[in-house]
């Protein structure tokens, strides 16, 4: 199976939570019938990101990256690449990467993703169609920041909401709310 395949059916496996999500879905689902590049990056009207939310649920707390484009506190994330067999392999992959918890120790929280986020991005391209995740950390986890960020914090949950806007305060909620 082809990362775009895996897209479509991870997409419409998806139980939308309320109506926005619903037609985000299903937005989705259109751009990717209309583009069968609409995974990757070179994909000009819009194409499928991964992201995923690193939480510590022992400690009670979210690792957010300061992002360096756009100067916001966010989850991890970014463009699917060629390896990248599933969505859940981009959204884990760059949780790794921007992260820098390797060995293992992340492990993507089960029942698929938990929301989806269309977002502006500037030209050359039009939109980020985000997939988004959590990742469970372990509470030993030592998070090392990468040459993507500016910073790279731990947050206990009730200070994200002061930090991030609010599409990575309502990934959070979601997240919780599967844990």
């Amino acid at each position: 199976m082809s990362l775009y395949d895996d897209a479509v059916a991870v997409l419409k496996d998806l139980a939308p939570t309320d109506e926005q999500q619903s037609g985000l879905r299903d937005l989705y689902l259109e751009h990717l019938a209309a583009h069968h590049d609409g995974v990757y990056k070179p994909c000009r009207a819009g194409h499928v990101t991964g992201s995923a939310l690193v939480i510590d649920p022992v400690r009670g707390r979210v690792l957010l990256t300061l992002h360096k484009k756009l100067g916001m506190w966010l989850q991890m994330g970014g463009h699917c690449e060629p390896g990248d067999a599933t969505l859940a392999d981009a959204a884990l992959r760059e949780a790794v990467e921007e992260s820098g918890i390797a060995g293992g120790g992340l492990t993507l929280l089960p029942g698929g993703p938990v929301r989806l986020d269309r977002h502006p991005i500037p030209e050359p391209c039009n939109w980020h169609l985000d997939v988004q995740y959590a990742a469970l950390a372990p509470a030993d986890a030592v998070a090392e920041i990468s040459e993507e960020s500016l910073d790279l914090r731990w947050f206990p949950y009730a200070e994200v909401a002061a930090v991030a806007d609010a599409s990575v305060v309502r990934l959070m909620e979601a997240s919780l709310a599967r844990l």
